[in-house]
Parts: C-alpha cells; sequence; structure tokens
C-alpha cells in the first residue's frame, strides 16, 4: 500500500507540474500574423475613438476661449462705466455736503428713502433728474458687472477642467500609441507605414468645379501623407483634420471632430452623394471625405497613410454636405 501511494503522489505532483507548464508554453507563443492584425485592429478603433475625444475637447475649448473674448470685451467698457457711475455719485455726495444737505443725499441713496424725504419735507430742491438717472446707472453698471464676471468666471472653470481632461486624454493617446507601434512592428517590421515617395496615377484628382472640387484636390493631395492624431495637415491629418482641412481650403469651417462636423453638415441619402460630401462611420467615430466612383479619401489610423480607398471598408452611419 505504501508503495501505491508513492505512486500516486509521484503521478499527481507530475500531473500538477504539467498543468502549472503548458499555460506558461502557450503564453509564450508568438501571435500568427492574423492574430497581430486583429489586434492591430482593435487598438486602432479604441485609439482612433479616443482621438476623437481628445478633438471634441479641444474644440470646446477653444469654443470657451472664443466666449471669454467676448465677455471681457463687455466687461472693459462696464469697467468704466461703473467707474463713472461711482465718480457721479460721489460728487452728488460732495455737492449734498457743502450745500448742507448730506441728509437728503443719504436718504435719496437709501433704498425707499426718496419717498420718505419728499413726505417729510414737501419739497424737491435737491432732486434732479439728472442726479436719478446717474444713481440709476450706477446700479445698473454695478448689477451687469457682476452677472459678466459671474459668467466669465463659469466659463474659465470649464475651461481649466477641459484643459485637465486634455491632458489625461493626451498622456493615454501615447501609451496607447507605444502598443499599436509595437503591434504593427512585430506585424509589419515597422510602426508607420513608408511615404508615398512620388505621385501614384489614382492619386490625379477629377474635375470638379466650385467649392467641393477645391476640397477634393486638397485630398488628393494629401494622399501618402502620414497619419498625425490631432493632425490638420500640412504634414499629416487624422480623420476629421483631413476632412476640416479640405474644407477651411475651399473657405469653409468645419470642426476638428467627426460627431461634430455631422452636426455641422446637411444630411444626405447615399444616392445624393458627390464629390466633396463627407461619409461618417461607425457610431460617428471616423470621417472621410467623398471623391466620386464608390471612393473617398481618408486618414486611417496611426501608423497608417492617408490613402483613397473604397466607401465601404467599415459600417458607414451616414452621409453629409458641407452648407
Amino acid at each position: 500500500m505504501s508503495s501505491l501511494r508513492r505512486l500516486l503522489r509521484t503521478l499527481a505532483v507530475t500531473g500538477l507540474s504539467a498543468a502549472l507548464v503548458a499555460p506558461a508554453t502557450a503564453a509564450r507563443a508568438e501571435p500568427s500574423p492574423a492574430d497581430l492584425n486583429r489586434q492591430i485592429e482593435r487598438s486602432s478603433t479604441e485609439l482612433e475613438r479616443v482621438v476623437e475625444s481628445y478633438n471634441k475637447l479641444r474644440e470646446d475649448i477653444k469654443t470657451n476661449k472664443a466666449a471669454v473674448d467676448r465677455l471681457q470685451a463687455r466687461i472693459g467698457p462696464l469697467e468704466q462705466q461703473t467707474e463713472q457711475s461711482r465718480a457721479d455719485v460721489a460728487e452728488i455726495a460732495a455737492t449734498a455736503y457743502k450745500t448742507g444737505a448730506l441728509q437728503t443725499a443719504d436718504a435719496l441713496l437709501r433704498p425707499g428713502g426718496s419717498a420718505a424725504m419728499l413726505d417729510r419735507l414737501g419739497t424737491i430742491e435737491h432732486l434732479t433728474r439728472q442726479r436719478q438717472a446717474r444713481i440709476s446707472g450706477f446700479t445698473e453698471s454695478q448689477r451687469q458687472l457682476v452677472d459678466e464676471k459671474t459668467r466669465l468666471n463659469k466659463v474659465l472653470s470649464r475651461q481649466d477642467a477641459q484643459a485637465r481632461a486634455l491632458a489625461t486624454t493626451k498622456s493615454r493617446i501615447e501609451r496607447d500609441l507605444d502598443r499599436l507601434y509595437d503591434l504593427r512592428r512585430a506585424a509589419y517590421g515597422r510602426a508607420t507605414e513608408a511615404p508615398t515617395a512620388k505621385p501614384a496615377p489614382d492619386r490625379q484628382a477629377p474635375a470638379v468645379s466650385g467649392q467641393a472640387g477645391v476640397a477634393v484636390r486638397y485630398a488628393y493631395g494629401a494622399i501618402g501623407k502620414p497619419y498625425a492624431w490631432g493632425g490638420s495637415g500640412p504634414d499629416g491629418y487624422d480623420c476629421s483634420g483631413l476632412t476640416s482641412a479640405a474644407w477651411r481650403a475651399a473657405g469653409k469651417s468645419l470642426p476638428h471632430n467627426a460627431r461634430m462636423q455631422w452636426g455641422a453638415v446637411a444630411h444626405i441619402g447615399r444616392g445624393e452623394l458627390r464629390p466633396g460630401d463627407l461619409v461618417f462611420y461607425r457610431g460617428l467615430g471616423h470621417v472621410a471625405l467623398y471623391v466620386g466612383d464608390g471612393q473617398v479619401i481618408d486618414a486611417p489610423s496611426a501608423g497608417r497613410n492617408v490613402l483613397k480607398r473604397g466607401m465601404n471598408m467599415m459600417p458607414i452611419q451616414g452621409y453629409g454636405r458641407v452648407r
């Protein structure tokens, strides 16, 4: 029996060792090219979503900065107006003191004081319409100034919070990029695609008139340039950066964010598509410029270059025309 127990113990230990070693051996196995490509695709999709969130934060900050500038422009004159009103009220008080009517002026400056004084004295020799206007103007100027400064402080607080979120998102993007580039090196031998050396035949832009033609020609000129997150040219682009840059060249302003661009364009059907329109993808996380014949030009993802390809490369959310 003791020999049987020793044999069972040996088999148990051997089996446990095999169970421990086998997963480790499997974990060390190199991923197949198909596995790497799937990982790259997943990482690229997630990274693009984060990049577009970063772009939206930047657009929000831009909007807030414009609001701050408008408020500051209003506050300056209000401060001058309040200061002048304060001087006018001080002048009224000084005049009342010199004429011996300090109590009258003091009553007038207090809420309800004017009615009480008029009832008691039955005279308005120390009250003029001009002085009433000065006192009212001082109160209104103060109120407007306080309101504008309160609004400004709220905008600045939102802007500070967005700036902090921007820095956090930027750090995450940099970490995600490092992982994605490592995957691309393992799959393709390099982190990024080689830049295009010279124009290819498919880089010849079709003849399109008007502003749409300008946008299309710009997009053709960007083919072969690298993806650059947060980039809007001329050296690199992300997806919404390319479409906004193309239409900026045509004299139209689009926000640097796919979802915000969707909100800025006129929505059209697939059958209405014409060169220069925008094609939106996967939950408004990607956008491309339609160039005709079922083709789009877009900045695909980190590590890749701007290219022309069939517009059905991923599920389409909708179509838009720049107004």
